[in-house]
């Protein structure tokens, strides 16, 4: 097995997963781990509501040491607020703290913080500056392609980043103006890898055992991140892990234990977030896992009906009899 070394911390050379709002909580993250994922972000958490001590924002940075290695994501704006935040996520002790500079979203990016940083290079060098400055762990960035095609800056912006401080940086191969249309360009990640000297991590289009196997080859990153690849699908990084150990490519898993792992998907999630924010947040998980499955449509529409583990339950039992005959 080979790895990277991000600082202090040793990650095998794998896929990791992206942070994602909304998806990549407690719940999924302990199921992609368990598969063989080598490397955790957390959603993104604000700076400024950590540091006015918002409770939400507190829930999003429990990290289980069956997570390890990890990170904290923080968002915003401004270094002080930044920098006093990173301090305080040290009692939640993560292994690395990352700063998101390439969240598309408009009530991140039309706020100055996210991927409009890359138009304030010097900003965003005094944040990596005074995080870095601030705390124990290695501070890393997140970046995109660029803001649009008309300034694609990844590469300067990324060799900036590491004169001031950052130990690693991830780059997503599309610019802010793309947010997730369109092909990434993993060339800009090539680019990047040839502009500095610390880690770079490959974010984009990995959907695949083969297509992270390319993005090493063609990039030379290196780390592979997967994201929107593995929505309902938490095996994919074992399946990642042993081509790249193997060159053989596991099958998916059958139905019945796709099923399994949804239902402790969600199980899991019930249990930190109580069944009525669990289940709410279930639909659209659920629909995920049920892609592409005979009468799919009609159970997407009942997944967006689910309230209980009860209707989760029946729902799995209405799937296997539709399969099964």
């Amino acid at each position: 097995m080979d790895y990277i070394h991000i600082g202090n911390v040793k990650i095998e050379k794998t896929a990791a997963l992206a942070p994602m709002a909304s998806v990549a909580d407690r719940a999924y993250r302990a199921l992609c781990k368990e598969n063989g994922a080598a490397y955790m972000i957390s959603e993104m958490i604000s700076a400024k509501g950590l540091c006015y001590s918002d409770r939400k924002t507190e829930e999003l940075c429990t990290v289980l040491d069956s997570e390890r290695p990890y990170a904290l994501q923080l968002f915003g704006d401004e270094p002080e607020f930044i920098a006093e935040a990173a301090k305080r996520l040290m009692e939640y002790r993560p292994d690395i703290i990352d700063i998101n500079m390439g969240c598309p979203v408009p009530k991140i990016a039309g706020n100055g913080a996210g991927s409009a940083l890359m138009k304030n290079p010097s900003l965003a060098a005094e944040i990596v500056s005074a995080a870095a400055k601030a705390v124990p762990v290695p501070v890393t960035v997140k970046i995109r392609k660029g803001w649009d095609e008309q300034n694609v800056n990844a590469p300067e912006f990324a060799k900036l980043m590491e004169q001031s401080g950052a130990a690693a940086v991830t780059v997503h191969g599309r610019t802010k103006n793309q947010m997730y249309q369109g092909k990434a360009d993993w060339d800009i990640i090539h680019q990047v890898k040839d502009a500095v000297n610390i880690p770079v991590i490959g974010n984009g289009d990995v959907t695949s055992p083969e297509t992270a196997e390319k993005m090493y080859r063609e990039t030379g990153c290196d780390l592979v991140m997967v994201g929107r690849g593995s929505y309902g699908r938490p095996w994919l990084f074992g399946q990642i892990k042993q081509y790249l150990e193997t060159g053989e490519i596991p099958s998916d898993p059958d139905l019945n234990t796709r099923l399994e792992i949804m239902c402790r998907q969600v199980e899991l999630a019930v249990g930190y977030k109580g069944e009525r924010i669990g289940m709410s947040e279930a639909r659209r998980q659920c629909a995920y896992y049920l892609k592409g499955m005979p009468g799919a449509a009609a159970l997407r529409n009942k997944c967006g009906k689910l309230n209980t583990m009860a209707d989760l339950r029946e729902l799995c039992k209405e799937v296997m009899e539709a399969v099964n005959g």
